[in-house]
C-alpha cells in the first residue's frame, strides 16, 4: 500500500467516509469530523506511519490536504 493509499485509509477508517469524499474533507464539514473523531484520526495516522505528532501539528491539522502537508514537511512521508 502506498503512501497516500494509507493517509486516505486513515481519513476512511475515522470517519466512515468513501476514499473519494474524505479528499475533500475539511474539519467539522461532517459530524464525525468532531473532536473526539480528529483524536481517532491522529491515532490512525500514528500507527499507520510509525509516527508521534507533536501537539501543534495535531492542531493544525484541519483538512486532507493540511494534513498531507503536516506529514510531508514535519515527518518525512513522501507522498
Amino acid at each position: 500500500m502506498t503512501n497516500i493509499e494509507k493517509y486516505t485509509q486513515a481519513f476512511v477508517n475515522a470517519f466512515g467516509v468513501d476514499a473519494e469524499s474524505a479528499k475533500a474533507l475539511k474539519y467539522q464539514d461532517i459530524p464525525a469530523w468532531d473532536s473526539v473523531g480528529h483524536m481517532g484520526l491522529i491515532a490512525q495516522l500514528e500507527e499507520q506511519f510509525g509516527i508521534m505528532m507533536e501537539p501543534d501539528d495535531i492542531v493544525d491539522l484541519s483538512s486532507f490536504e493540511k494534513g498531507k502537508d503536516i506529514l510531508a514537511t514535519k515527518y518525512g512521508v513522501e507522498f
